[in-house]
C-alpha cells in the first residue's frame, strides 16, 4: 500500500527496518516521513502523532498449546501471555490482565519460542504473524476467538503536510480497488 500511494504521488519509497517501539518516535523526530507497520489507531497514539485514514482492520489474535486449557480471552488472566513489546497486544493485555501477566519480547517469534519451550502460556498478536507461527510450529494453534479488532493506518509527525496528499491517494486506492487487491493478499479477513 505504501508503495502504491508513494508512486501515485511521485516519491521514491525507501523502508527503514526499524525496532516497532521506536517507529513513532522516528516519526515524530523526522527520521522518517510516515509509518505504515501494521499500526493501529489509539488514542493514546494521537496524541504523538497524526494518523492517516485507515487502510485495513486487524484482529489481535491468542496463540496457545494444542493441549492448553485456555479456551477464551478472558482466560488470559491466570496464566503468563507474551506479546511483542510496544504493540496493542501489549497495551491490552497489560490493561487488561497486569503487568505480572505479560512477559515482553522484542520479537513476536521470541514470544512464539517462549510458548512452545513451555515459559509462556499463550502469545497475543495479529492474526497473519499468529497464523504463520502455528503454521511454522507443530502443537500450537490460534483461538477461534478474536482478542480484539483494531483499525491499522500509517502516521505521520503532528502537521505533516504529507497527511492531506497521502490521504487523497489512498483514497483513490480505495476506490479502485487497489487497497482491497493488497489488503486480500496480505491480511486476510479469516
Amino acid at each position: 500500500i505504501a508503495t502504491a500511494i508513494c508512486e501515485k504521488l511521485g516519491y521514491k519509497l525507501e523502508i527503514m527496518d526499524i525496532e516497532f517501539g521506536a517507529i513513532l518516535g522516528a516519526v515524530s523526530s523526522g527520521k522518517a516521513d510516515f509509518t505504515m507497520a501494521g499500526l493501529t489507531v489509539t488514542e493514546e497514539r494521537k496524541q504523538s502523532v497524526d494518523f492517516s485514514s485507515s487502510y485495513a482492520t486487524g484482529i489481535q489474535s491468542i496463540i496457545v498449546k494444542e493441549d492448553s486449557p485456555i479456551t477464551t480471552v478472558a482466560d488470559g488472566a491466570d496464566y503468563q501471555i507474551g506479546v511483542q513489546q510496544d504493540t496493542t497486544g501489549d497495551i491490552y493485555c497489560s490493561d487488561d490482565f497486569g503487568d505480572d501477566h505479560v512477559q515482553r519480547f522484542n520479537k513476536g517469534a521470541d514470544a512464539v519460542a517462549a510458548l512452545v519451550s513451555g515459559k509462556l502460556d499463550c502469545v497475543v498478536i495479529d492474526n497473519e504473524p499468529a497464523k504463520s507461527f502455528v503454521a511454522a510450529n507443530s502443537g500450537l494453534k490460534v483461538l477461534d476467538t478474536a482478542y480484539a479488532v483494531e483499525d491499522y493506518a500509517a502516521a505521520f509527525a503532528k502537521g505533516s503536510k504529507l497527511t492531506e496528499p497521502f490521504n487523497q491517494a489512498l483514497e483513490e486506492l480505495i476506490a479502485d480497488g487497489t487497497v482491497k487487491t493488497i489488503v486480500d493478499k496480505y491480511i486476510s479477513a479469516n
